[in-house]
């Protein structure tokens, strides 16, 4: 399997529910780094895995929508602990929507997987990974 990865970063501010977050329940902010993985079992025609510049081109778009926004305030979130593993696979599914919409080229359609990982410390990060498949 080959793979290809990118990495930009968003910072955010918001809040969780639940006795489980303690102090976090107070509003904070984070900065993740932010990495995605693009799998593929065979190169394209071209010898790549993805096109690298518009990987990275779209993974940025889709930070840039979080990007300093408390994201208590986003409707699309009301109610959700927007946890570090949840915004992996937030992001993930919108990188996947533009894979298939063609934003990453034609032969981005036919990646295998994808695995998103945020890196909120030095320590700690959380990921996650789908299929590409339709």
């Amino acid at each position: 399997m080959y793979s290809v990865n990118v990495r930009d970063h968003f910072m955010i501010a918001h809040s969780f529910q639940g006795e489980t977050f303690g102090p976090a329940q107070a509003l904070h902010g984070a900065t993740y780094v932010t990495d995605a993985t693009f799998f593929r079992d065979g190169l394209d025609d071209d010898n790549v895995v993805v096109d690298i510049a518009r990987a990275s081109t779209v993974l940025h778009d889709i930070l840039s929508r979080y990007n300093l926004v408390n994201l208590d305030s986003l409707p699309e979130f009301e109610g959700v602990n927007t946890t570090t593993e949840f915004l992996a696979r937030h992001i993930a599914d919108a990188l996947a929507t533009a894979i298939h919409a063609g934003e990453l080229g034609e032969t981005a359609r036919t990646l295998d997987r994808l695995r998103i990982t945020l890196h909120e410390s030095h320590i700690a990060s959380a990921a996650y990974e789908r299929s590409l498949q339709l």
